[in-house]
């Protein structure tokens, strides 16, 4: 198995018995190249005048279905100078599979309602999720339009939002998840942050005020 197959490097998962260890909460100044990256090929960002950040994902993965209950209330916290998405990562046809899945909820005007009702489909009711017949069925036994839903997965608009996602997530050399990238120039993740869910997003807020004081 090739390792971006891994939701989390291989290490990640050999050591995921350690979030609550006394190492894992250790505070401090975060260190490049230990609690985070700095890319040394900056990505582009949207020229809204706002500090973007973004979460990498998979519906796939329990790590970043643990994660949830820590970012949800964190990225609706942050300043208003800060924009936050999601992005689905898109390493295999799997990845790119549940890719398309959140652009056609998120063009349908359903995002908000589902994504965390799809999450649980996967990581609670253990359903594999890998056929448009599993997708339909889902959507319309959640009172939505199935079919629709499997359509719009296929229209032009939600395979090139998945096509940027990918390109995105390469330009940020990501290769697993669950991730944090800040404003094209860094990324963090649990795993960088000592295993710790609450750590990273700390070390993201210390990344968010480091783009606020302009390039160094």
């Amino acid at each position: 198995m090739k390792r971006r197959e891994f939701c989390l490097t291989s290490t990640s998962l050999a050591s995921v018995a350690l979030l609550s260890s006394p190492v894992a909460q250790a505070q401090g100044t975060p260190v490049e190249g230990t609690n985070y990256v700095k890319l040394a090929q900056p990505v582009p960002v949207a020229a809204s005048g706002k500090i973007e950040v973004v979460e990498f994902f998979w519906y796939g993965c329990p790590h970043c279905f643990a994660l949830e209950p820590f970012i949800e209330p964190w990225h609706k916290k942050l300043p208003a100078d800060v924009a936050f998405r999601r992005v689905p990562a898109g390493f295999t046809p799997q990845h790119e599979f549940h890719q398309r899945v959140f652009y056609a909820m998120e063009a349908l005007g359903i995002l908000e309602a589902m994504h965390r009702r799809f999450f649980n489909a996967m990581q609670i009711d253990r359903k594999p999720m890998r056929k448009e017949e599993e997708i339909a069925a889902f959507f319309t036994a959640a009172g939505q339009d199935g079919a629709k839903v499997v359509a719009t997965m296929k229209s032009f608009g939600v395979v090139a939002k998945a096509k940027q996602a990918k390109q995105l997530s390469e330009g940020y050399r990501i290769d697993g998840v669950p991730a944090i990238g800040v404003h094209g120039r860094f990324y963090t993740s649990s795993v960088l942050a000592g295993n710790s869910h609450e750590r990273a997003l700390g070390v993201a807020d210390y990344l968010i005020a480091q783009v606020r004081k302009g390039p160094r």
